[in-house]
């Protein structure tokens, strides 16, 4: 199962690691500052976490817990 508090951790502390704030991440992937305050009640849009997911050079499955390979080549 997935929890959107999870994904949400897990954007936290790859934008952490890129040196980005999750605010500006979201500026840059087109989406409202809501998006993360959101996540504690509902899991994001397919193509909203595939934006998010692509700007930090993870995938969508890193995010949602389904692997703990950071590399979206594998």
């Amino acid at each position: 199962m997935y929890y959107s508090q999870d994904v949400a951790k897990k954007i936290k502390i790859q934008a952490k690691e890129k040196k980005v704030s999750v605010k500006q991440l979201l500026l840059d992937v087109g989406l409202g500052f809501n998006t993360m305050s959101n996540m504690k009640t509902s899991m994001p849009r397919a193509d909203n976490l595939a934006k998010i997911a692509d700007y930090l050079g993870v995938s969508v499955d890193y995010l949602l817990g389904r692997t703990d390979n950071l590399d979206i080549n594998k």
